[in-house]
């Protein structure tokens, strides 16, 4: 059975040698000014759990503060998980606060209420509000940037787990030391020497009993892997996995910087959407040679910078937090190479890929199907009139013309219909599924879909195109000639202009 969460009791003892209970604040020291993560007057909020890591970290940051002139305050998350222990967390880090004399800062949420709701993973949920809680801090002006005390440790544990749950190089990259506001000073610091550091300081911490519950796969990591690994296996195996995550991270940052070169050349974005065309997607030009070099590893080359591609093009249209994994970006990439038009995937973080001919179309997750319907009555007493068209980012503008004087004339933008054929009502609605139209030129009638398909639209750029009809006939298609039944002729008077106008 787990532990009690408890205040850590310390034995007594003889406090070691001054210079060893400074080496780490030395190290630390070092650290941060060859990274410049600190400046002189900027506020730094620690983040404080209570447990071993970031105590050390405030305790090594106080030690440091003045050679740095930073300004030092304890930022505190109650997720409240574990009931009185998380109360009593919060009660620990603010006793830490008022003795060192720092100003707290404290967040609360119900994260278990807030996961049921969400339906996510628990520790995604955790992280994402105490995040969002850093982020508030920093958006209001308390704080210039927030500390976090994740170590070597954490790291090699966190590259582990993105190796067994099936990663590539962004999760071989485990825990950046640096993203935004939040910096993390001691992943090149292990465990245990924090907690000897803190054991000569003669400082308690808090242990949180969910860190050796063995049900959770970080756990097991930490609490049975890690040992045999070290023991029977390789002794520096947490600096190593620290040093392939480090260098993962600057592959990573390479690979990423060329895709995003790539897609700036070859993609076009429009109305939020990004679409790139196969051609470009899978071509083995550049980095890659010509299409006749035919070398292993000039074919897996360009495929590398195809999957490098897709993850740049979801980011920039991902609306929420979801992790992409290989498998997602290899569907995306077999969608791309079969050939096969009109087919989509749903992607994490709310995104969505469709192929539309030679190309792939990469989107925020749009409405269901049946939200891109829509309905409005144009009334032709009160006219010009301008109709937005909210679902499809459009309007279209009514007018009328003296066809006699203006018609024969001049030439008129837009579509022009005769006036006075028309009855009410006058409806601009989206084409439904039997909607049929005679557009003038044609012999005979046909289905508004076979007429949208000759036109070139795939299935998905013909949702919600609009037409109009009076009555319930269909007397105008965007982008088809008008119907023949209400074309002018030579007996027309007045003349009902149809023209498309943006919506802001």
């Amino acid at each position: 059975m787990p532990r009690k969460n408890a205040t850590r009791k310390l034995p007594r003892g003889k406090n070691p040698p001054k210079a060893r209970r400074s080496e780490l604040a030395q190290r630390l020291l070092h650290h941060l000014q060859i990274c410049g993560w600190a400046h002189a007057g900027q506020r730094v909020g620690v983040a404080v759990s209570g447990g071993a890591d970031s105590v050390a970290l405030l305790e090594l940051l106080l030690e440091v503060r003045e050679k740095l002139g930073i300004v030092v305050s304890v930022v505190h998350f109650n997720h409240q998980l574990r009931g009185r222990a998380s109360d009593e967390d919060e009660r620990f880090v603010a006793r830490l606060a008022e003795r060192a004399g720092l100003p707290l800062f404290v967040g609360r949420e119900n994260v278990a209420g807030r996961q049921k709701r969400e339906r996510a993973n628990l520790e995604d949920v955790a992280r994402r509000a105490r995040y969002a809680f850093f982020s508030k801090l920093a958006v209001d002006g308390s704080v210039d940037r927030v500390a976090v005390a994740h170590t070597a440790d954490d790291q090699a544990e966190t590259v582990l787990a993105h190796m067994f749950r099936g990663t590539g190089l962004a999760g071989l990259g485990g825990i950046h030391p640096e993203v935004g506001y939040v910096f993390r000073p001691l992943l090149k610091f292990r465990r245990g020497e924090l907690r000897e550091y803190l054991r000569g300081k003669r400082q308690a911490w808090r242990e949180d009993a969910t860190n050796r519950d063995t049900k959770r796969m970080r756990a097991r990591i930490r609490l049975k892997l890690m040992p045999i690994l070290e023991k029977q296996f390789q002794p520096a195996v947490v600096e190593h996995l620290g040093q392939l995550a480090e260098m993962a991270r600057e592959d990573g940052a390479w690979l990423e910087s060329s895709g995003e070169l790539r897609v700036f050349l070859c993609a076009k974005e429009e109305k939020g959407e990004w679409r790139i065309a196969l051609a470009d997607l899978l071509s083995q030009r550049g980095e890659a040679g010509s299409r006749e070099m035919m070398g292993e590893w000039k074919r897996q080359a360009p495929q590398a910078m195809s999957k490098r591609m897709i993850r740049v093009l979801v980011k920039k249209v991902k609306p929420h937090a979801g992790q992409l994994s290989v498998v997602h970006v290899e569907a995306v990439l077999r969608m791309a190479e079969q050939r096969e038009s009109g087919k989509r995937l749903e992607l994490p973080g709310g995104v969505e890929v469709r192929r539309v001919k030679e190309a792939l179309v990469f989107r925020a997750l749009g409405p269901p199907v049946g939200k891109d319907e829509f309905h409005y009555t144009v009334d032709l007493s009160c006219l010009p009139q301008e109709v937005a068209i909210l679902e499809q980012s459009r309007g279209l503008r009514f007018t009328t013309i003296d066809w006699v004087a203006e018609g024969r004339e001049t030439k008129v933008n837009g579509a022009v219909l005769d006036r006075d054929r028309m009855s009410l009502p006058l409806v601009v609605r989206n084409w439904r599924p039997g909607d049929s139209l005679q557009p003038l030129g044609h012999q005979k009638r046909h289905k508004v879909s076979r007429l949208l398909n000759e036109m070139g639209l795939s299935r998905w750029e013909k949702e919600g195109w609009p037409v109009i009809t009076c009555g319930e006939q269909v007397i105008w298609a965007r982008g088809l000639p008008v119907a023949v039944e209400f074309a002018p002729v030579g007996s027309t008077r007045v003349g009902l202009v149809i023209t498309e106008v943006p919506v802001s």
